[in-house]
């Protein structure tokens, strides 16, 4: 699949790190460093623009390397960048840890997968059909 892509960063476009990577890197693209105090949250440029085609979405999510070692994570993940949307892809970071955390220039802070995804038509009916689970939820299913 091809994607039309706007690189308005100072940095090389995402990319696939291995062959069987279903994610890329996004990179901050900032001036001067952030600092993310504990519990702080913040938005992140990329300085990337991108046109998918209807059908597909770009989901950003956190990199487990920066949630395990430093406490960092994408607030709203996955982050869901629609097709008809043409602004700058930013993200949304959170220090969940107990120290500040710096973000420099270039520093990778999500990834980002492109999915694709169907529309729903909703069918109005006064029943649903019974399964084994039920209404069993939230751990319902055993340990």
């Amino acid at each position: 699949m091809t994607i039309n892509i706007v690189n308005l960063s100072k940095h090389r476009l995402p990319e696939y790190e291995t062959a069987a990577s279903a994610g890329m890197d996004l990179r901050a693209n900032i001036n001067t460093p952030v600092e993310l105090k504990p519990l702080e949250r913040k938005l992140i440029p990329t300085g990337l623009f991108i046109a998918l085609p209807v059908g597909f979405e770009a989901q950003v999510r956190p990199r487990s390397g920066l949630a395990l070692k430093k406490g960092i994570t994408v607030l709203n993940s996955p982050g869901t960048i629609d097709a008809d949307y043409r602004g700058e892809i930013c993200v949304i970071i959170i220090n969940l840890s107990t120290e500040t955390f710096i973000v420099n220039d270039g520093d990778r802070i999500a990834q980002m997968i492109i999915s694709k995804h169907e529309r729903a038509e909703w069918n109005v009916v006064e029943a649903l059909d019974d399964t084994s689970r039920g209404k069993g939820g939230f751990g319902s299913t055993g340990l």
